[in-house]
């Protein structure tokens, strides 16, 4: 199964009012070997929604998404660079790439955020979502990891945002504002990490 490891930036926190304007991500065989990297910046429908804590975020302006292209755009544009990037061709003509994407898993960190606004602009646009159902949250994987390596005396980080993951594993942001492609790579390779530290641990029974 390839797995999609998805960033996005938005104008706001709430799916059904706040919009996408940026999607990041990396793609991998079912190697975890790296087939592309992905970036757009998305302009919003709804320019009221945009608001100025989340430009401190991400440090993108309305007039910096002046040229973006827009959501309905952008959703099967990305579907097609996933299908390219894994070497599936799809017939021309088809627009339903479900059958060919349904096994991609969509990976993050706290990624039940970026998929529930990914799922909405899907909505919006009356598009069919084509992707897994199933998901790999490094938030999640990281509380475990890390809550087994605090039990065996082992150092670990308190915290589980994506800095102080990171940060663990010696990674760091190149400057402190959210780009989504940078923050997908950064995830990547925390989850890389994570899996280095899984395949090390053994069971005493």
């Amino acid at each position: 199964m390839p797995f999609l490891v998805l960033d996005l930036e938005m104008t706001g926190p709430e799916p059904d009012y706040n919009e996408i304007i940026q999607i990041g991500a990396v793609l991998f065989d079912d190697n975890w070997v790296e087939k592309g990297q992905y970036l757009t910046n998305v302009y919003p429908e709804n320019e009221d929604a945009f608001s100025s804590h989340s430009e401190k975020i991400h440090n993108l302006s309305l007039a910096d998404l002046e040229d973006a292209p827009m959501i309905y755009d952008v959703l099967p544009e990305m579907e097609e660079w996933v299908c390219q990037q894994l070497g599936i061709r799809v017939p021309k003509g088809q627009l339903d790439r479900t059958p060919y994407l349904r096994d991609v898993i969509i990976c993050g960190q706290s990624v039940i955020n970026d998929i529930n606004f990914l799922k909405e602009a899907y909505r919006y646009e009356k598009q069919k979502w084509p992707y897994s159902r199933v998901l790999l949250d490094l938030h999640t994987l990281a509380y475990f990891t890390f809550r087994v390596l605090k039990a065996n005396g082992k150092k670990a980080p308190d915290r589980l945002s994506l800095t102080a993951i990171a940060s663990y594993f010696g990674f760091a942001r190149e400057d402190g504002f959210h780009n989504a492609l940078e923050d997908s790579i950064l995830t990547a390779k925390c989850l890389a990490e994570v899996f280095k530290l899984a395949d090390q641990m053994k069971l005493a029974l």
